[in-house]
């Protein structure tokens, strides 16, 4: 029996993951280990690989095969745009994809006047001020704290996940407007559904199930 194998995103959402599945009599001793330096964790019994990943990595592994599912946030999903089958909604570490800035930047919104947006998230700030908006305007990539962008006059809004709103607050932004809702996702590779596909329906039931009780 071949191995299915499972791409986490590192940190809480790998912990959360494993949380659902343990709930389902679904184990893997070796990922809790805190003091491990192993990049595969195996549980040989159920046939299941586990392994764990930056972030903007999981779409790539799961599109060409190394990983047959993943777990990601539905934001680095939609900017990674991989060819990759999305199968279920963990409902997991929910916020929001959002335009803050400064309060004087609403009526630069309204007006499509803005003319930089700073973000971690160039693609997705493209298909909503381009396509959505129909407003041309220069998207300035960051990989730091983009709250700093309006702040220093880089850009007049950011494009960035808020959950509470505590740093904007802070620093004297705020939401703007809110282009998406955010949670982490299940996953697949396309060939691996095929191939594998009662094992892993099997896999994401055992999930779902665990998310109703």
């Amino acid at each position: 029996m071949r191995y299915i194998t499972v791409a986490l995103a590192k940190g809480r959402l790998a912990n959360q993951t494993m949380d659902l599945l343990e709930k389902s009599g679904i184990t893997c001793e070796e990922i809790r280990d805190k003091d491990t330096r192993k990049l595969i964790f195996t549980n040989r019994e159920l046939g299941l690989r586990f392994f764990l990943s930056k972030t903007s990595d999981v779409p790539t592994y799961v599109e060409y095969g190394a990983a047959d599912l993943g777990v990601v946030g539905s934001d680095t999903i939609h900017e990674e745009n991989r060819r990759v089958l999305e199968v279920l909604d963990l409902g997991l570490g929910k916020c929001n994809m959002c335009v803050a800035g400064p309060g004087t930047a609403r009526e630069l919104l309204s007006t499509n006047r803005i003319r930089r947006v700073a973000t971690k998230y160039p693609r997705i700030a493209k298909e909503y001020f381009y396509e959505k908006k129909h407003q041309t305007v220069e998207i300035i990539k960051l990989n730091g704290s983009v709250e700093l962008a309006p702040i220093v006059g880089l850009s007049e809004v950011i494009v960035d996940i808020v959950e509470t709103g505590s740093t904007l607050r802070a620093n004297g932004l705020e939401v703007l407007e809110t282009i998406e809702p955010l949670s982490a996702r299940v996953i697949v590779n396309e060939a691996s559904m095929k191939l594998e596909r009662e094992r892993i329906l099997s896999l994401i039931g055992a999930l779902r199930k665990s998310l109703e009780e």
